[in-house]
């Protein structure tokens, strides 16, 4: 259980900021639903792999070859430093951000963190075809999917401030829905 004095001296920030960060899995969709948020709402939409892939210029892939995980994560947690230090922004993160930490409370301080949950299903028809997936890249990728959601699911949730099903509806039909539900949230923190 965290102490109210690690969860509050930025609670001003998390809605001053304007920021909007998504959290999930591989294939829930932050990239797309960021694009579409920031489009409608007028924010600057940045994503904190393809940040890293700009700072590096080399694919992810490749870092996680070179480096392994480990040197991956050092890699996003300071692409997360700065990204969610900005203002006015919707980021979509990796899926693996919320593994450390100081990334989770990062994220919980600078910005209304939504959780794009989907189910192992529909995350294994959307990223079955992608090379670009270094942890899929294993002989069961379906399995590995179930592992790392039932790895990953509860941190989703404690980090996050709304927490949205990417099921099978449009990307404007969740985005609208994701609008009047951050729009909720900030009426709920007043």
């Amino acid at each position: 259980m965290q102490s109210d004095q690690n969860n509050h001296p930025d609670s001003s920030r998390k809605l001053q900021s304007g920021n909007l960060i998504l959290v999930g899995m591989m294939g829930s969709g932050k990239t797309t639903m960021g694009r579409a948020l920031a489009k409608h709402l007028g924010k600057v939409f940045v994503d904190s792999d393809e940040e890293i892939i700009k700072r590096t210029g080399v694919t992810v892939p490749h870092i996680f070859d070179i480096e392994g995980e480990a040197g991956f994560r050092l890699r996003e947690t300071a692409a997360i430093r700065d990204l969610a230090g900005r203002d006015n922004t919707v980021l979509a993160t990796g899926g693996g951000a919320v593994l450390e930490e100081q990334n989770r409370a990062m994220l919980q301080q600078n910005g209304i963190v939504i959780y794009l949950k989907a189910s192992v299903h529909d995350l294994w028809q959307r990223t079955r075809h992608d090379r670009n997936r270094p942890l899929l890249q294993t002989s069961d990728p379906h399995a590995k999917l179930t592992a790392l959601f039932q790895q990953r699911d509860a941190l989703y949730q404690q980090v996050s401030d709304i927490v949205v099903h990417s099921g099978k509806q449009s990307v404007h039909t969740l985005m609208l829905q994701l609008v009047d539900e951050i729009e909720a949230f900030r009426k709920s923190c007043h």
